[in-house]
């Protein structure tokens, strides 16, 4: 038996209207939600087109052409506007019946490709029990013929297997959701042998540790612990028969540990520095789980990530961005303050899950709506913009 894919009914529509627009081939990326017993797809995002393939499209169809690298770079952009919980799922093409016998071979690759760049940026190990299969959608654009098959990505050598693609309405009307303030002091020293302050190197380093600290902390959900293997809904109402967007929202506390145990040893390292990393503020975290019967891990897990990714997405794009407007690293080292990101979120039609996005203290809302549009195909009203936080540095 292969893997079931429920998908939001909106999808098929948005595969549909693609498939008119096809020549000869249109790629995108599949967003949702990965849980033992099967996957939910709740959007599908064409590749954003380049400006000079307008131009290019002269001549017989080829996808020798398709520039893998532009859809990679699009998976990662995707990637940092999804909350925890929600992730790329895989890859999908529509194209000309004359395309269809090689677009398969392309899809495999298009998988592996998305699912390496994504996993370069992590700073969390995937669980051993986590489900590594991603979906390859293949629509014909002529027949509309729909083909679903999955690939192992931990398995490089891993062949097609078959798999169901349902649609389902209002598949997260009532998903659930989980939201935590996290205070952020973390201290990075910069060694002195660093050559010319590697400042986006030491920061990863700095991330890297601090993130093991969050692996490890506590987390109260609704001022309780509990244990990982029960329901997460248990001994709380549910919702039922109500297909209206709603939220049934859950508080978390994160408890850090302050230091090792008695029973660890502690090495004290003398390290010459140079200079030091300070990251201070307060960021709001936020994720989403499906509502059959989700267990306290998933959820926490899901959070868990959304809390290590939106500290490290946020560096790596205020690293683009100096890198963008100031050029490569001066050599003079003096004290300099940046100010990181801020968070927002954006409300999905019909859903009750968000999607999530960072904006600078100049960028105008018009910003804004025009990454949505172009990076998840998305058009957004301004007073649907939720700026959650306060400005960090």
């Amino acid at each position: 038996m292969g893997r079931t894919y429920l998908v939001e009914e909106g999808i098929g529509q948005y595969l549909t209207e693609l498939s008119t627009k096809v020549k000869p081939y249109v790629t995108g990326l599949l967003v949702g939600q990965c849980s033992p017993q099967r996957d939910y797809v709740i959007r599908a995002v064409r590749t954003p087109p380049k400006e000079q393939q307008q131009e290019e499209s002269v001549g017989p169809p080829k996808l020798a052409s398709l520039d893998e690298e532009w859809i990679t770079t699009h998976a990662s952009q995707v990637s940092r506007m999804l909350p925890g919980g929600l992730l790329v799922l895989g890859v999908f093409m529509i194209a000309t019946p004359d395309l269809a016998k090689d677009s398969q071979n392309t899809l495999r690759k298009l998988i592996f490709s998305v699912e390496k760049s994504l996993s370069k940026r992590r700073l969390w190990k995937p669980a051993e029990e986590e489900v590594s299969d991603r979906a390859a959608l293949q629509i014909c654009s002529a027949t509309k013929k729909v083909v679903c098959r999955t690939y192992d990505v931990q398995d490089p050598k891993s062949s097609a297997k078959p798999a169901d693609w349902k649609y389902q309405s209002a598949l997260t009307a009532s998903w659930l959701a989980l939201g935590c303030t996290v205070n952020v002091n973390i201290h990075i020293p910069l060694p002195a042998t660093s050559p010319n302050h590697d400042l986006e190197k030491n920061t990863k380093n700095g991330l890297n540790r601090w993130s093991k600290q969050i692996e490890d902390s506590v987390f109260l959900i609704n001022g309780r612990v509990k244990d990982e293997d029960t329901e997460l809904l248990e001994g709380q109402k549910k919702f039922r028969g109500n297909t209206q967007a709603s939220t049934q929202f859950s508080d978390v506390k994160v408890l850090t540990q302050l230091c090792q145990g008695a029973s660890a040893r502690s090495t004290a390292m003398v390290q010459v520095c140079s200079g030091s990393i300070n990251l201070r503020g307060a960021v709001k975290c936020r994720a989403y789980i499906h509502s059959n019967k989700p267990k306290v891990k998933e959820a926490i897990q899901a959070l868990k990530r959304d809390i290590i990714n939106t500290l490290s997405d946020r560096c790596e794009i205020l690293f683009e961005d100096l890198i963008l407007n100031e050029g490569p690293q001066k050599k003079n080292f003096e004290r300099e303050y940046h100010v990181l990101p801020q968070r927002l979120f954006v409300p999905v039609a019909g859903s009750s899950v968000m999607l999530s996005d960072y904006k600078f203290g100049d960028e105008a809302a018009g910003e804004i709506q025009e990454r949505f549009v172009e990076m998840l195909d998305q058009p957004v009203q301004a007073e649907d913009i939720h700026i959650a936080e306060d400005i960090s540095t």
